[in-house]
């Protein structure tokens, strides 16, 4: 048996080196919204028009989102073992109001480019907020029951989709499950992007999972973490070949083998479906089952990024959107041109149908990252220097 305090660091590397890797393929992600001649104007994942390059460098980023939300759960659950459950309760409520408003100011203006705050957009942070805001509120209940709610709301939520499938539905309802634009007034919007009902039973569950990280022995942990991956990826194979449940659209048949199987993966991210969750969260469950601390000058380069994710997050989005300001001024648009936007379009300074290669694309995702390193190292250093600033832990 090994001792806790071992049992301490290496969970808490693994996280960090997980959520590290989900940091940096995530910016790929934002790096073809901005870039790529056909972020404004394609699916990459429709199985009609799309490339397996394409296809590929969007799909793999859904690991992102779910795999942050889950592990920011678990995270909860390492806090609730130095914490009390009102201290930790409180943490929660006030950090989700933090994320929420943070997402309505600095994420809204870093994503659209509007300093007039045309529309207002509750994307990532706000869903991880809101999750953590609920979580809060259940941390006195039972550990059985937070986790019957996860698994109730995972493989429930679902059967929201027949309801929305007769017309309109209110804001409130939006709010939980179903992405819409509403209006705030005649020059405001309000852009719900990630209804957070799922993204709160995925963080109930990672809170849930943290347990096997305290309470069970590695081997043990290991086990079940694999057979759980294991699991969840047959699961969503079955269902989804079932085409009953689980997911909004169905897959269907293609001209070819390769269009039939970006069909089959192709599941709904907004909000994210059981099977969109099954497919991403069992991967991610493997990888923590499998991976072990090489102690490396790469694994140790990557955890950077995974210690400060929030960080990360915030100023690799202002670069990338400054870059992409700085491109289309290049192309020949003027600044009047770019501050007033393309009607239709929630963002300034874009132009559908102009942008880059894939190629390209790559190129400026790897430079931004490099970018970030020194960056994340030094704000990583301060943090663990000034410890005793409280305000850091919501940063």
């Amino acid at each position: 048996m090994q001792p806790a305090n071992n049992l301490q660091q290496k969970r808490i590397e693994s996280i960090d080196l997980l959520r590290g890797l989900i940091m940096i393929i995530m910016a790929l992600d934002h790096t073809r919204d901005f870039f790529h001649i056909g972020g404004l104007t394609g699916d990459p994942l429709d199985p009609a028009t799309t490339t397996p390059v394409l296809y590929f460098t969007r799909w793999i980023t859904h690991f992102c989102a779910p795999g942050f939300v889950f592990l920011s759960g678990l995270s909860a659950w390492l806090q609730s073992r130095r914490k009390t459950k009102t201290s930790l309760g409180k943490f929660l409520i006030s950090r989700g109001a933090w994320l929420i408003f943070i997402d309505l100011t600095v994420m809204s203006l870093g994503l659209t480019g509007d300093i007039h705050y045309g529309i207002f957009v509750l994307e990532t942070l706000w869903s991880i907020g809101a999750s953590m805001i609920v979580l809060g509120l259940l941390i006195r209940l039972p550990f059985n029951v937070i986790l019957a709610i996860g698994l109730l709301i995972l493989f429930g939520h679902n059967l929201m989709d027949y309801y929305e499938r007769s017309g309109p539905v209110p804001v409130w309802w939006s709010i939980l499950h179903r992405p819409t634009i509403t209006p705030l007034s005649e020059n405001h919007s309000l852009f719900i992007f990630y209804p957070f009902l799922p993204w709160t039973g995925l963080m109930l569950l990672g809170y849930c999972c943290g347990r096997l990280f305290t309470d069970i022995e590695p081997e043990s942990r290991k086990k079940l973490l694999l057979k759980t991956g294991i699991a969840a990826l047959l699961f969503f194979v079955a269902l989804r070949g079932t085409n009953i449940y689980g997911n909004p659209f169905p897959w269907t048949i293609q001209k070819n083998v390769w269009a039939t199987f970006f069909s089959f993966m192709n599941v709904q991210k907004y909000p994210p479906s059981l099977l969109f969750m099954c497919a991403t969260i069992g991967p991610l469950l493997i990888f923590l089952a499998l991976i072990k601390n090489s102690g490396s000058r790469l694994v140790n380069i990557v955890s950077v990024y995974g210690r400060v994710p929030f960080f990360y997050f915030i100023v690799h989005f202002y670069i990338l959107h400054a870059a992409a300001i700085i491109a289309y001024l290049s192309r020949g648009h003027s600044l009047e041109e770019g501050m007033k936007g393309v009607q239709g379009l929630p963002f300034k300074f874009a132009q559908p149908g102009e942008g880059y290669s894939l190629g390209i694309v790559y190129l400026i995702w790897i430079t931004v990252v490099l970018i970030m390193y020194p960056l994340c190292k030094w704000y990583d250093g301060y943090k663990t220097r000034h410890r005793e600033k409280w305000w850091l832990s919501y940063l």
